[in-house]
């Protein structure tokens, strides 16, 4: 029943939250098993760290396209996930997926690839092109690319943002 939902939640804003968090926790999830695979192949620092950020677009963007309600759910509020320290809205490595590009940043400047004058403010830039392009294949003007657009898309925001950054 379209209520029944109410037993447990004491309001839709209570609702809303619990679903958006297990939004985020999938999504981290997502981006925790695009990182794994990364971590299995051997490569220098820079190419790891490279990868790594690759991999948190790469998965966010997957994530995106194939659980649509999900991931608008997760961003449903405007309520900040910066440093949110809710353990329902993480992964299994306790980071949530913002914290989890800032990771990925860290991880290129431990490497000598960003410099650390940069790096304040940058998982602003990489989120915002890579939530930006999400944006518009779900709900904007490339609803309707094909799946090699997409692709083509995806691959050139994320060089994109890794050449610069």
């Amino acid at each position: 029943a379209p209520n029944a939902a109410y037993r447990h939640f004491s309001s839709h804003r209570d609702l809303l939250e619990a679903v958006r968090a297990a939004a985020l926790s999938s999504l981290a999830i997502a981006i925790e098993a695009e990182i794994v695979k990364v971590r299995r192949r051997k490569g220098s620092p820079a190419e790891t760290a490279r990868a790594t950020l690759r991999a948190v677009g790469t998965a966010y963007l997957k994530f995106a396209l194939t659980e649509r309600g999900l991931f608008r759910t997760a961003f449903a509020t405007s309520d900040p996930v910066e440093d949110d320290v809710d353990v329902a809205k993480t992964g299994r490595s306790g980071l949530n997926p913002f914290q989890l590009l800032s990771s990925a940043l860290d991880l290129l400047v431990e490497a000598g690839v960003l410099p650390r004058e940069r790096r304040p403010g940058a998982e602003y830039l990489a989120w915002s092109a890579v939530h930006g392009l999400a944006m518009l294949i779900i709900e904007g003007p490339l609803n309707g690319a094909s799946e090699k657009e997409i692709r083509s898309m995806s691959e050139r925001v994320l060089l994109m943002v890794e050449k610069g950054l």
